[in-house]
């Protein structure tokens, strides 16, 4: 008798441990572990150095401004979308970049373009066509600092505002400065925006490779005034387990005012090409209207392949 009660002891016990391995605290909120992650946090896996380094990262949106030292070809597919759903205008392109020192040259190589997506003056008539061409097309040479960063060649507000799009779009998770509303709900690791969501590490192999998976998921059961202040409706991030490097990213951010709205997804798979992080498929699903503008939907798909150094 007592040595199946010590058995029934030792078995709430160990089920009692495991209950509370499954999650860990990290600046206030609480991160949901799965199975994996608690058995590799019981052999070392830091958990808490882990969510800190998600939470400081910047190294994704430094991918981006990599793709600024490094020549290769792009696949541009980008489908301006009308009210009924239907093809609007589009635009098909193949560019190869082409690298001397920091400096760099496009050429297109092949181009097929449809409807109404350029003015009768060549330009374009869509601005997600021209926050693209802002972020992925140049004319002329173009030099880059070593970090990939591109010195505006003219201020002013549009200036501005272009930079603070790339930075809510690709540094999601940061506030963005002087973005009205919007900037500091984005920051999920604020005390004040991260109540909002259900935190979790999972391990997932994704692209072949064996992955931390980091995500921020709005919490489902908010109330209608809380739920009018979340921005990033999910924010998924696959790092490589060895280095810890990221290897994908998915997210959803959506708001909706008297003024303006928008609903984006966005997915981007990396590569790591000459030492240096790249990303190598980008794709977008969006939809947005803001005053003075008509309301735009569209879907663009980036690829980037035969990458070349110098």
């Amino acid at each position: 008798m007592r040595k199946l009660w010590m058995y029934f002891v030792i078995l709430f016990l160990s089920n009692y441990s495991y209950a509370q391995d499954t999650s860990v605290v990290y600046k206030g909120m609480t991160v949901t572990l799965d199975e994996v992650t608690v058995q590799a946090k019981r052999i070392g896996f830091d958990v808490n150095s882990f969510i800190k380094r998600v939470e400081d990262d910047t190294t994704f949106y430094r991918a981006f401004k990599n793709l600024r030292l490094l020549g290769y070809i792009s696949d541009n597919d980008i489908r301006i979308y009308n009210k009924k759903g239907q093809i609007q205008a589009f635009l098909k392109s193949q560019i190869q970049q082409n690298m001397q020192g920091r400096c760099h040259t496009m050429k297109v190589l092949e181009e097929n373009v449809g409807g109404d997506f350029y003015t009768s003056k060549g330009e374009y008539n869509y601005y997600t066509a021209e926050l693209y061409a802002n972020l992925f097309f140049t004319k002329g040479t173009v030099c880059a600092d070593a970090s990939g960063e591109i010195p505006e060649k003219s201020g002013g507000s549009m200036a501005k505002h272009k930079t603070q799009l790339k930075k809510l779009i690709f540094n999601p998770g940061k506030p963005v400065k002087g973005v009205p509303i919007v900037g500091g709900k984005v920051a999920i690791f604020d005390p004040e925006v991260r109540r909002f969501y259900d935190f979790s590490i999972k391990s997932e192999d994704y692209l072949n490779v064996s992955c931390y998976v980091f995500s921020a998921i709005a919490k489902k059961n908010l109330n209608i005034i809380d739920r009018g202040d979340v921005v990033i409706n999910e924010l998924i991030t696959y790092f490589n387990k060895e280095n810890f490097e990221i290897v994908g990213r998915k997210y959803s951010l959506s708001y909706k005012t008297l003024l303006f709205d928008f609903n984006v997804r966005m997915n981007v798979q990396m590569t790591k090409q000459q030492g240096l992080l790249i990303p190598a498929l980008v794709t977008y699903d969006g939809t947005w209207d803001v005053p003075f503008k008509k309301r735009e939907t569209a879907v663009f798909i980036a690829k980037f392949h035969d990458f070349k150094g110098e």
